[in-house]
Order: structure tokens, then sequence, then C-alpha cells
């Protein structure tokens, strides 16, 4: 890490007391792959379950237990691989990391070092303001999760409960190609999407199934790279945020204070907002790597990976792409809108019975703003997307109007029902007779003439009426018929 790169916008820079600094970062992501087994046992990774309950003795280390491959999670590893534009290794190797741990109970960690079945690829992250973010993907190889120790159940003792102990993991190691806080929780939502959409990787981050190590370091504007610390096991985006804002601030102070940065392992503290020092790391792996002598290496036929890539589901780029095509949605609501497989799903089935522009529109202002505040996945909406498409039906057909249609989705997300059939129990359609709607305006009108006479001064004031009118009707008056009756009676 010493080339040295561009200078970046200014507003990805951070003011020291003597100058900019320019955060160099790059993410090591560990990712639970999705499978019923672990990566070396037939041992449950089911999440929740008494501990020590999903121990197989391969798990525990027996003596004389060897590890079988599960090849599942080498089809997840390369679907992964795959959804990245990274090139699939067809022959790899498994390697022994040798270092202790009380949850670690072969005394050794069963990864890939050398030769990982996953090379170089690229992530392509959205900033959300028009531009985007190419990140290069190092590798991505599998290995095997620790153990999970205890602290808090006796006050003497810790336990240790290895029921993780040998579960898959994917670590997906990015070049250092990120430069702001902001850069890097784009690239790690998107890369949790990618492996949603494909299902290797459910991403849930509260359950420990996507985790990151954060490396950090800061340097002048256009200088080489510089010391970089890691950050480990950052379990939320919002918080690999805050670790990467902290510990550039604390780069920064130490190197303009004179000092020099140690290449050292770090936690970040969220209550207290700081990071602090775990371990000291050399430049060397010090982890006396060996080949696993009970296991051969992995040989992978191109037949299967090519069967793998044909079997991938639309990604989120491509999908994305297709959502401003086909339905003329901006690229931005296209991107919102396939964040999530579920999301892109529902809206595609609103948009195929209304206007999508509208649909759009709908799914995401209204169902969005009102699951996020409710706290509810889309898995669990109250309103189907055939009601929410049936509601954008009526207002495209002009059956009702955009108030009457909030009032609509209210009863629908608290009663349920058929859109249609509401409209019209209820008495809810919007009523385009003008003569019914040009005696409300006559109305409005009567009751003020001093409005009246401040409007043909000011024809802005047309907007006041309109309000009044769509008051007086309830809602129902439809605002075209209204604008055109109030411009013929104001003679605007």
């Amino acid at each position: 890490m010493n080339a040295p790169s561009k200078i970046p916008a200014s507003s990805k820079l951070i003011a020291g007391a003597t100058g900019d600094w320019e955060i160099v970062i790059g993410l090591e992501i560990h990712a639970q792959v999705t499978s019923e087994a672990k990566l070396f046992s037939g041992a449950s990774t089911g999440f929740g379950a008494p501990p020590n309950s999903h121990v197989s003795l391969v798990d525990a280390a027996m003596p004389g237990m060897l590890p079988v491959l599960n090849h599942e999670c080498v089809r997840q590893a390369i679907r992964t691989g795959l959804g990245v534009k990274a090139k699939i290794n067809l022959e790899s190797t498994f390697d022994r990391k040798n270092y202790f741990y009380p949850d670690l109970p072969q005394g050794y960690q069963i990864s890939q070092y050398k030769s990982p079945i996953v090379g170089e690829g690229e992530v392509v992250v959205d900033m959300g303001d028009g531009d985007s973010v190419t990140v290069g993907i190092e590798r991505i190889h599998l290995e095997q999760d620790a153990g999970k120790s205890i602290h808090d159940q006796d006050p003497k003792y810790s336990f240790v409960d290895l029921n993780r102990s040998g579960v898959a993991l994917m670590e997906i190691v990015s070049k250092p190609d990120m430069r702001s806080s902001d850069e890097a929780k784009a690239y790690v939502t998107k890369l949790r999407t990618i492996l949603r959409y494909i299902g290797s990787c459910d991403g849930d981050m509260d359950k420990g199934n996507l985790r990151a190590d954060v490396n950090v370091s800061v340097r002048r504007p256009g200088e080489p790279f510089g010391t970089r610390c890691e950050i480990k096991n950052v379990n939320s985006i919002r918080f690999i945020g805050q670790a990467i804002e902290t510990e550039a601030r604390r780069q920064i102070e130490i190197l303009e204070d004179g000092g020099s940065i140690d290449q050292e392992t770090r936690l970040f503290d969220p209550v207290k907002g700081e990071t602090r020092a775990m371990r000291s790391k050399e430049e060397a792996h010090d982890y006396r790597y060996f080949p696993d002598p009970d296991l051969l290496p992995l040989v992978v036929a191109q037949s299967e990976v090519d069967a793998l890539a044909a079997e991938l589901p639309e990604l989120p780029d491509e999908k994305k792409a297709r959502f401003v095509s086909q339905y003329g949605v901006t690229p931005y609501d296209a991107m919102v809108l396939t964040l999530e497989r579920e999301s892109a799903d529902f809206f595609e089935q609103v948009a195929s019975q209304g206007e999508p522009k509208l649909a759009a529109n709908w799914v995401i202002n209204e169902l969005f703003g009102r699951l996020n505040k409710d706290g509810t996945p889309i898995s669990e909406s109250p309103i189907s997307a055939a009601q929410l498409g049936g509601l954008v039906g009526l207002v495209s057909d002009g059956t009702i109007s955009g108030k009457i249609a909030k009032d609509l989705f209210e009863i629908l997300w608290t009663e349920g029902g058929d859109p249609r059939e509401l409209v019209e129990s209820r008495g809810l359609k919007q009523v385009t007779d003008t003569g019914a709607i040009e005696k409300v305006v006559d109305e409005v009108i009567a009751a003020n003439p001093d409005k009246v006479e401040q409007a043909k001064e000011k024809p802005s004031l047309i907007g006041w009426f309109v309000g009044q009118v769509m008051k007086a009707s309830g809602g129902k008056a439809n605002p075209q018929a209204v604008n055109e009756i109030l411009k013929s009676k104001l003679g605007i």
C-alpha cells in the first residue's frame, strides 16, 4: 500500500490543524455462508439454539476427526464471486491459520491463504448524488468461523459456546479504494444487497452474519499511503462510518503532533465514541500458515462455474438499468427500489397495474415511508402489491384524487379490503361533474370577494382558491377541472 493516487474532490478531505488530509479505507467483510450445514461438518448452522447444541465431533476438534468439505458452501462462494464480476479460480487450497484463542478448539482455523477460490473483482457503488465509485475486490476466500466466548454469565468464569465453530464464512477483501466513511457505508450496503440477491448470505448484522474489519490510514492528498490500523468486528453500517471518522481523527492528531502511527489492531467503542488498541500487528503474517494435510486441493470444473453463472438471478445493477429503461423511473428511484430484491419484486407487481412512475412514487414515499416508521419489513407489509397496484390504478384513471388516495391508503393499511370496492362503498370517487364543481367554486368566490380582487393582480393566488375548493369538496373534486373553472371565473 504505497502507490499514490489522484487527489480526490475537496469534499472528501478532512481539515486538520496543519492542512487537509485524505482517508484511505479498505474493508474485509466476513459474510456467513447460507447453508444448513457447517463448512467441514454436518452440524446445523441454525441461529438461536441453546449453547453447544450444534456441535459435531469435528467442530469440537476431537482426536481423529477429519474435515469433509461441504460443497454447497463452495457453490455459494463461486456464485458470490460471479456476482462481483470476479475471477473464479478453478483450483484453490485450504490452509491452517495457527493461533490460540479459547473459542478455537483446534488451535488453528482452516482458511484459504495463498490460493483463494475467488480472485479479483469489483463493486460499483452509487453515491446517491449521480456519482459512483468502483471498489476493487482483492479476493474472496472460504474459512471457518470461531466459537463465542461468554463473559457475563458468572462473576468468576468465562464460558465458551461452540455453535458457531466451523460455520462457513466468506471473507471478502476489498482494495483500499474508498476515500470517505460515506463511500465505505455505501459499499457495505451495496455488497450486502448483492449477497442477498444471490442468496449466499442473509446479511443480518444483528445476528453477526455480516461483520467488517475496517482498515484505516490517512495521508496528505497525492502522497503515498500511510500506516494503517485495523478495527476489528464492526457489526453495523452506522458503526462502520463512526469507526472510520473516529480513527481518522485520532491518526491525524497524532501525525500533526509530530508522532507516528503504529500498525495495530483496534476495537471501536460506540458508547465512548473511540477506538482503542487491541494488539500490535507487524507487517508480516505471524500465523504460520501451511497447507492443511487433511484436505486435498479444491478443484472445480469450468462447466460447474458456467452452470452457476447461468442460474444467477438478475443482479441489482442490471435490474436498476432495466427499471430506468422499461419503466421510465429516475436512476435514483431505481436505486432505491432495487436495494432489496423483495422491494424490487413488489414494485414490479404494483407497476403492472398502473402508471410505473406513479407506482414508484407510491412505493417509495408512501409504502417505504410507513414501513420504516413502523419498523416493518416489506415481507410483512399490511398492504399487498395487488392492493397498492389497485390504488395506483384508481389514481391513474382519475377515479380518485391524490388526497383521497392517501385516505384510501390509510384504510388499506389498517383495515385491508379491495381498493375499488372501498371507493364505491365509502363514496370516495372523485367528482368530475363540472356542474357540481362549478357550484362549489361559485360558493368559494362569493365568500371571498377581497381575495378575488387580489387574485386578478396576483394570479398565483389561484392556488389558495384551489385549496379552498378541494377542502369544501372533501378532496373529491378533480383538481384539473377546479383549476380550469377558477381561471375562467376569475378571469386569469
